[in-house]
């Protein structure tokens, strides 16, 4: 995040930076306490929200290998820690999850 963001621009300035891609209507999806990894403890905040212009595209390639477009239902492994929270909150509406 830049100094005096709001998670909604943070979002919206990032995917754009990253891949190019405009989205609109930004919401809250969940928050995580994170403390999978040793020695590490994160907060997630997890957003979601709508397309609305550009095609995907690794614009940080030094940064992210690949990309690939999976059934949620049939994700490959391993996930990240923080996949698995986020997949509850969008087919529950649950919106904190506290590991």
């Amino acid at each position: 995040m830049e100094f005096g963001e709001s998670f909604e621009e943070c979002a919206t300035r990032e995917v754009l930076e990253e891949t190019g891609m405009q989205i609109q209507n930004v919401r809250f999806l969940r928050l995580m306490n994170l403390k999978t990894y040793s020695g590490k403890h994160y907060v997630d905040i997890g957003l979601i929200a709508d397309w609305s212009a550009g095609e995907p595209e690794v614009r940080e390639p030094d940064r992210c290998e690949s990309w690939g477009w999976f059934d949620p239902d049939h994700l490959p492994e391993p996930l990240f820690a923080t996949l698995p929270s986020y997949l509850e909150a969008l087919r529950t509406g649950k919106n904190f999850f506290d590991a």
